[in-house]
């Protein structure tokens, strides 16, 4: 053993030998600013040490040993996505990919496509990861469009978690008609006749999805399987689905048991949008689980609250541009939630309350005040705020002085910046999700995608974070980090928020070998390069869950 390891590894102890050694250019444990190593060996799924020198781990080499010697690589901890929906990726893998649309000419062909060879009154849907605004029209499709594409089919159109479109065959079956009352939290949006246009909002997407069919039990295993690898493929490790339903953790726990599972998951149960709380308490009650049940591979994280909506709705002091004074809604009287979650926390459950506009983001800290007012030892993290797109300064102060956590995701603002900025105006645009001034006032924050709003690429995220780059150009640009930081949001800090830095989000001994590498080092590569990195593998705990090039399968003597 060389005098060259890791001070986290005595010299004095008997070594034991490496399932993997791996030697590259640069090794971010992110334990520490900018520290490099330059060689990594894994056991048992978990890092054994890390050393500044090359060579300085080949005392943990053995003849089974699988060594990668190339110091073009860098190598990070596993990226941690702390709000992504994973469940939307599954469900999309056999939707109308409407995303590749530039017109709505295309998007209807796309699903004119899909008809053709779908039985007659079987349902069609549309995958939700795509932007009107990038259409040449920019404009939702309404029933009218759709029932160009088939008539044969009913269709639901989605757009992210917040919008749904039906064309006239699903607005039969749905009962959706002028009558229909709208759910309170959200819009059925009418034409000039006061006839419903197919296009719902928020809470009235209940509406459609109430009647479109779930898809039988073995796909859906199967198409989280599949999703989950996809993610892995851009080196992300664990993801925290934010919103999932009790029947969908049974195909999750399925897929898990099978093997199924490329990334470790971490669920939030969704509640449904609350009329009282009596009903969601013993709804809560009844589940027989909390925060913390599974194992690490599959672990249920907590519950998720919908505060207010998205680009098109959510809750602002300040009206929307052009909506006469139009603020947004909150789906959740403020008093319920605070009843709810008190409950909560007190059976020892971890709440995620997704507040967007400023006013969202007042209430849920309202909410949580008076929640830690009657229960005040919870431990930190128990109390997360999902997005906080417009924090002002005595709202970011109360999240620090109260220890709440807040999710961020760069890839929202990215995608959506146009829909925002008719909305919002450039400047309240502009000062979403303003990261430098959470950090340097000691705000507990983590980075995610919000997949399907934006992309779950992470390495276009962590150069979102840097240029402040979106679709409307740069925006905010006071509020852009260093590369660096980026990555730390998603990985020791992810990690951190997620209640789990004792095993995942930096490259330590003890700690899981989740890790993913690159042939250009993401902290010191131009900043223009890093939306187009792609990972050359990923590994979580130790086991290679995307590697193209084969570099686990060497057939190479240790050296």
């Amino acid at each position: 053993m060389t005098k060259t390891l890791s001070a986290n590894m005595s010299s004095r102890e008997t070594p034991r030998l490496a399932d993997q050694l791996i030697r590259a250019g640069a090794i971010y444990p992110m334990a520490q600013k900018h520290e490099a190593h330059c060689s990594i060996a894994i056991r048992d799924g978990r890092v054994m040490a890390t050393a500044r020198d090359p060579h300085g781990l080949d005392g943990f080499i053995s003849a089974s040993t699988i060594v990668i010697d190339d110091p073009t690589l860098t190598v990070l901890p596993g990226f941690i996505d702390t709000h992504t929906h994973l469940i939307f990726a599954a469900r999309s893998i056999n939707d109308v990919p409407v995303g590749q649309a530039k017109t709505m000419d295309e998007f209807l062909a796309l699903i004119r496509q899909r008809a053709a060879v779908t039985p007659k009154g079987q349902w069609i849907r549309t995958s939700a990861a795509w932007n009107e605004l990038n259409l040449a029209e920019k404009r939702m499709p309404v029933a009218l469009d759709l029932d160009q594409a088939t008539t044969d089919h009913p269709v639901l159109v989605k757009r992210g978690g917040h919008n749904d479109v039906l064309n006239s065959h699903g607005m039969r079956i749905a009962g959706l008609t002028r009558d229909t009352p709208t759910p309170e939290g959200g819009t059925i949006v009418k034409d000039e006749n006061g006839d419903p246009t197919g296009w719902l909002i928020d809470t009235a997407i209940s509406l459609a999805e109430r009647v479109f069919p779930a898809p039988d039990f073995e796909s859906q295993v199967k198409a989280l399987s599949k999703a989950s690898f996809e993610y892995a493929a851009y080196g992300i490790s664990t993801v925290r689905d934010a919103f999932v339903t009790r029947d969908e953790m049974l195909s999750l726990q399925t897929a898990s048991e099978d093997g199924g599972l490329g990334v470790r998951i971490r669920p939030m149960i969704g509640l449904a949008f609350a009329g009282g709380s009596a009903d969601v308490i013993a709804e809560i009650d009844s589940w027989g689980v909390r925060s913390g049940f599974g194992d690490d591979k599959l672990r249920l994280w907590g519950l998720k609250i919908v505060l207010d909506g998205g680009a098109e709705n959510g809750a602002t002091d300040a009206p929307y541009c052009n909506h006469g004074d139009f603020r947004g809604q909150l789906m959740w009287d403020p008093e319920t939630m605070t009843q709810v979650v008190s409950h909560a926390v007190r059976r020892r459950w971890k709440v995620g309350i997704h507040a967007w506009g400023d006013r969202a983001v007042r209430t849920a800290l309202d909410v949580y005040e008076e929640v830690l007012r009657e229960t005040p030892d919870i431990s930190q993290g128990t109390l997360v705020i999902e997005h906080a797109g417009l924090p002002n300064a005595e709202q970011r102060a109360r999240a620090v002085r109260m220890g709440v956590a807040v999710t961020v995701q760069h890839p929202l603002l990215h995608d959506l910046a146009p829909s925002l900025i008719l909305n919002w105006g450039a400047r309240r645009t502009s000062d979403i999700f303003p990261l430098r001034k959470w950090i340097e006032e000691g705000a507990l924050i983590a980075a995610g995608s919000d997949y399907p709003v934006g992309s779950y690429d992470v390495m276009a995220s962590v150069w979102g974070m840097v240029t402040r780059q979106t679709k409307s150009g740069v925006l905010g640009p006071e509020h852009a980090i260093d590369a660096y930081t980026a990555v730390k949001l998603y990985t020791a800090d992810a990690a951190r928020l997620i209640g789990e830095d004792d095993r995942l989000g930096v490259l330590q001994p003890g700690k899981y070998a989740d890790l993913v590498a690159y042939r250009r080092d993401p902290i010191t590569a131009p900043v223009d390069d890093l939306a187009m990195l792609r990972p050359v593998f990923t590994v979580v705990g130790g086991e290679p869950v995307y590697d193209p090039d084969g570099v686990f399968n060497m057939d190479e003597a240790p050296m």
